[in-house]
């Protein structure tokens, strides 16, 4: 294995030397940094040709230039080493363009990515096993839709259909009631073909499905809840026991009483959190509800070591997944609570999905009005990356799933008695995520790259334009620091998708 891993930082390096040399010399050759002040009628012309010309090293050849560049990049990997990636022919230092240009854009990009693996694999898994059914029909449109529509198109759709029309109905937020009675057929219907089984058990899904989504549009519609949105004091704690018995069914099954102990113990904890913590919440920041994240975790570590009993492993995962959820709740109703006060921000003007911008300019407010605009400004951008990533994930999960459904130790397995849950979560799961590894290592990087686009129409300040800004120009280093992070994020996760085989599949072994 360290020979392995050996080899491959090698190899890695040498790419990336030869990458990088291409790269600055076709920027180098493409467009002449001076072509601006060429034509420009300014009388100290000259004096300005010379000074961009120092900055830049233009008076040296391009392997030479380049060599200087790679030194400077090289210091970068060295602690203390004083990195340095050039300037830009306003003499602005790049690294300190690339340090603001990759948090926004990074921002961006972890949160598609997480949503599209994460729903594309459930997705994927539910398609799977309702093969050629309503749900598996409708999942297979929507994913070619989404996949065959450009960037560009997903996200102006997303500013006029989503931004734009949830602005203007918010003035008046009040569902007609043929809207909600059309909306909570069709969720009653979806609904139903999701559960499968016998035709009494979908007929009453169906049922409750549509009665219950009728009472909620109503009581949203006649108190105007989007106006002021929260959880409150009983749907909240309801969703932290949702969450906690959601926990126990999918990791170990309804009927693992050491399961329930475990996340009925954290889910009682964060309840009385709820109600103790809401006159102080308010007033916290950042660092303090990540400290809870990690004291909710530890709450379900121990409740998971006292209450596990024989499977101690499982009864710790179960505690912490509940207790990560569970907190979630709770920071989401608190942010939910502070959503009026945003709407109603004279900066805002009732207005809350931006379309343009990564923050809104001189807002002033605490962590949680900080919080909600940031949510709001990448909201499309992250729907616009995730859906288009979704749709692979969701086929790449679904055909991978079909696939070792129909293996032979399954069939083992399920004439072995296993219940369902266990064949699938267990024995299918695992042996079919290669795939979904080898596209998420290779999708990290497009992603990235993707985002030019994406960052352009939603004017996102992040490495698409330090490479829109840089390519225009002619100028090679805000370049280069793009292609530098791009190569590094695509070499990382590929070397890292090869020793991920040998952990999801004990077969496979990196010698």
């Amino acid at each position: 294995m360290l020979s392995f891993i050996l080899r491959r930082i090698g190899v890695s390096i040498l790419i990336l030397i030869a990458a990088s040399f291409l790269m600055y010399a076709m920027v180098a050759v493409a467009r002449d940094p001076l072509e601006d002040l060429y034509a420009s009628n300014s009388p100290n012309r000259e004096a300005l040709i010379q000074q961009r010309t120092e900055w830049l090293n233009l008076n040296q050849p391009i392997p030479v230039r380049w060599f200087n560049w790679f030194l400077g990049a090289a210091r970068c990997v060295i602690p203390f080493g004083g990195c340095d990636l050039g300037v830009t022919i306003q003499n602005q230092p790049v690294t300190i363009l690339l340090g603001r240009a990759m948090g926004a854009t990074l921002q961006l990009v972890t949160a598609s990515t997480i949503l599209a693996i994460v729903l594309g694999i459930v997705v994927g898994i539910v398609s799977a096993l309702r093969q050629y059914s309503a749900v598996d029909n409708t999942f297979t449109f929507a994913s070619f839709l989404f996949y065959s529509l450009p960037s560009f198109v997903m996200a102006v759709l997303l500013k006029v259909f989503v931004a734009l029309t949830f602005n203007d109905w918010l003035a008046e937020p009040v569902f007609t009631w043929p809207f909600i009675i059309v909306f909570s057929v069709i969720f009653g219907f979806f609904l139903q073909a999701m559960t499968g089984g016998p035709r009494a058990r979908r007929l009453v899904t169906f049922a409750v499905a549509t009665v219950v989504t009728i009472g909620i549009l109503y009581f949203m519609s006649v108190t105007a809840w989007f106006l002021d949105p929260a959880l409150g004091p009983v749907v909240a704690p309801l969703l932290i026991a949702g969450f906690a018995a959601a926990m126990v069914v999918m990791i170990a099954g309804a009927h693992a009483r050491y399961a329930w102990r475990t996340a009925g113990a954290t889910a009682i904890v964060l309840i009385v959190c709820y109600f103790a913590l809401q006159p102080v919440l308010a007033g916290w920041g950042g660092w303090g509800v990540f400290a809870l994240f990690l004291i909710a975790a530890v709450v379900g570590v121990v409740a998971g070591w006292l209450l596990g009993e024989y499977d101690k492993g499982q009864a710790i995962r179960i505690g912490v997944f509940t207790g990560l959820l569970g907190w979630g709740v709770i920071i989401l109703d608190q942010f939910m609570q502070h959503w009026n006060e945003y709407v109603r921000h004279p900066r805002v003007r009732g207005r809350p999905i931006a379309t343009i911008g990564s923050e809104t300019p001189n807002l002033n407010g605490d962590f949680w009005i900080s919080g909600i605009d940031t949510f709001t400004h990448l909201l499309l951008p992250t729907i616009s990356l995730m859906l288009i990533s979704f749709a692979a994930y969701t086929r790449y999960a679904r055909g991978g799933m079909l696939e070792t459904l129909n293996q032979d130790y399954i069939r083992t397995a399920r004439a072995k008695g296993l219940p369902e849950r266990t064949v699938v979560v267990r024995h299918a799961l695992r042996n079919s995520l290669i795939p979904i590894t080898t596209i998420v290592a290779a999708d990290v990087g497009a992603l990235i790259g993707g985002a030019i686009i994406t960052e352009s129409i939603f004017a996102f300040s992040g490495m698409g334009a330090l490479f829109n800004n840089g390519l225009r120009a002619g100028d090679p280093n805000p370049v280069m620091a793009y292609f530098i992070v791009i190569a590094i994020f695509a070499i990382t996760f590929n070397f890292l998708a090869d020793l991920a085989y040998s952990v999801i599949d004990p077969r496979v072994r990196v010698k």
